[in-house]
């Protein structure tokens, strides 16, 4: 099964709808997310994804309540620690800070973490996978990033956001679209 896996956007809502056409891009199956989404209008650009988006809260989300609202169309947002079973039956634990693992006692095969910015993926003492995406903002080190999971492999690629070409407005997408739509269906 084929996971995209990101964290702290920060607001950045280029590089979140970047990282939505990643993922459908790369046909992901499932989108974790590890926190930081931080404002309520973070939420639109995620109504694109291809796939359910599963995540936790970060230390930084300002309105919390907002956020929920906004997740009921497109997936769940849960306090840390969030556990899922993946369609495939894989168990993943998502966490913003990886201390709100210590105590942790359910069972899970995969961790995904943020709030430091940087990329990793390694295994702890018990063979269990911890990926950390890195940020996908890219306001604190410049270097925006994501990662993709093959749960079958354990495989896991930390993929750069491409931020080289502009995007169009998040309006004049919308319009677009739109436009897009009323050509299809009255062709």
């Amino acid at each position: 099964m084929r996971v995209g896996i990101f964290a702290d956007t920060h607001d950045h809502l280029d590089n979140i709808r970047r990282v939505v056409s990643l993922f459908n891009e790369r046909e992901c199956e499932c989108a974790l997310f590890a926190g930081d989404l931080v404002s309520t209008f973070a939420v639109p650009p995620l109504r694109r994804l291809n796939c359910p988006f599963y995540g936790c809260y970060g230390d930084n989300e300002g309105n919390k309540v907002g956020l929920q609202g906004g997740m009921r169309l497109i997936g769940e947002l849960r306090d840390a620690p969030a556990c899922y079973t993946l369609k495939d039956g894989t168990r993943v634990v998502i966490v913003h800070m990886e201390r709100q693992l210590s105590g942790y006692e359910e069972e899970f095969e995969i961790a995904v973490v943020g709030h430091t910015h940087k990329p990793s993926v390694r295994e702890d003492e018990q063979g269990r996978l911890i990926v950390n995406p890195g940020e996908s903002s890219g306001w604190t080190y410049g270097n925006p990033t994501v990662a993709i999971l093959e749960t079958t492999s354990r495989m896991v690629e930390i993929v750069a956001i491409d931020t080289s070409q502009p995007l169009p407005s998040w309006d004049q997408d919308r319009r677009t679209r739109a436009r897009n739509t009323k050509s299809t269906e009255s062709g």
